[in-house]
């Protein structure tokens, strides 16, 4: 190391060292001594700076006056309020923080790769650097109209819905405080998810006539399963063998794969039974089987290549769809309850189900008809009654 050259000043020195910018050439490199005030008083000794950076031995003096007063400080007290405000940011509660510690928290949840669409294409440029503190209703309304301009108001919900989510995360873990109701209030947009689909007698004659043409039969299998079922396109693709119950005659829907995380049983009915007896194995665990055997991941392309085939309209959903046909069919034959059909399609209430409760009535209406044709004197006009064989021919 070069030697120290005193100066003029006291407490400042150089030293004659290699130019940055030079392998050959030398410049003063100004230091400073001087010693700490309070009682852990201690001698200090840092780096000024250089000359080719414009430090003088009369402006490293006033530094060294400044430092020693405490009224700037020292190199490493710089490095240490660095270093200390760059943890503090890593540890803001922004948004982008706790959407990180959420992600991480539910790994597991079914939804995550849409949730991180949704934050990644909605929600980041907007809120990833703000904490929850920051963001007022005026921001959720603007996020609300804009995006209600571009896609469903089903999905706007969700994206209002996972900002919600990882918000209350990070209250409950105690990452930052409950943001002030009077600032901050979400408002969803009004949804109707009482779209129920239908096939007519027509339309489910095509369906069928298209399955009957489609070269995957075991794709066309596993779309008849869920017509004969009511199963979702989930529980559907994640069956296996082992799932079959063909001596007591009943399928097992897991828990992994069901919408409200319970595992359920279902009746396996002739239909079913029959269909799945002509299932190939493929040396899988699964009924259908994607790549490799593993678990199927998908199953549009193959869906809405029969429902295209079928002349079936755009906007019918190729499984979904089929799944509100089995219910709209079973409801309108008077023969299923509204309890027995929640329990079929599994759900976890009768507030869904309650969608086809009119189907019902209509095959009420239709039976009381029935009535009223058998006993036609019941009113008094006409004391008559005509064979019940006759009533149900009419």
């Amino acid at each position: 190391m070069a030697a120290r050259i005193k100066t003029a000043y006291q407490g400042v020195f150089y030293r004659e060292e290699v130019r940055m910018d030079s392998q050959t050439q030398t410049e003063k490199v100004f230091y400073i001594r001087y010693r700490t005030g309070g009682s852990d008083a201690k001698l200090v000794e840092e780096k000024a700076g250089r000359e080719s950076e414009g430090m003088t031995a009369a402006r490293a003096s006033r530094e060294r006056a400044l430092r020693a007063r405490g009224a700037e400080m020292s190199n490493r007290q710089k490095r240490d309020a660095i270093e200390a405000a760059g943890r503090a940011e890593e540890e803001r509660p922004t948004i982008a923080r706790l959407w990180q510690l959420y992600d991480e928290a539910h790994a597991g949840r079914k939804v995550r790769k849409t949730d991180a669409g949704f934050y990644r294409n909605h929600l980041e440029s907007l809120f990833g650097g703000k904490v929850p503190a920051e963001l007022v209703t005026l921001d959720l309304d603007r996020l609300r109209i804009k995006k209600l301009k571009i896609l469903a108001p089903q999905t706007v919900k969700h994206i209002l819905a996972l900002l919600r989510c990882v918000i209350n995360f990070g209250v409950k873990q105690g990452c930052c405080p409950q943001p002030d109701p009077s600032r901050l209030h979400f408002t969803f947009p009004k949804v109707d998810n009482q779209r129920t689909e239908n096939l007519t007698r027509e339309q489910m004659s095509a369906y069928l006539k298209a399955l009957d043409e489609e070269p995957d039969q075991n794709a066309a299998a596993l779309i008849r399963l869920v017509l004969a079922t009511g199963i979702r396109k989930g529980a559907a693709m994640a069956l296996q063998w082992s799932d079959i119950d063909f001596e007591r005659g009943f399928i097992t829907l897991q828990g992994q794969s069901a919408k409200n995380g319970k595992t359920a049983r279902i009746p396996l009915s002739r239909a079913a039974r029959t269909i799945l007896e002509k299932v190939e194995h493929a040396g899988s665990p699964y009924i259908f089987p994607g790549r490799n055997g593993g678990q199927r991941a998908d199953f549009k392309r193959q869906s809405q290549r029969v429902r295209d085939k079928a002349g079936l309209p755009k906007d019918f959903r190729p499984l979904h769809g089929l799944r509100h046909t089995f219910a709209s069919w079973m409801a309108s034959t008077g023969a299923v309850d509204l309890y027995t059909l929640q329990k079929l399609l599994t759900h976890g209430s009768t507030q869904m189900t309650q969608r086809y409760a009119h189907l019902a009535d209509e095959a009420l209406h239709r039976a009381a008809a029935v009535a009223g044709e058998v006993f036609q004197g019941v009113t008094g006009e006409k004391a008559a009654v005509i064979p019940f064989a006759k009533a149900k021919q009419a």
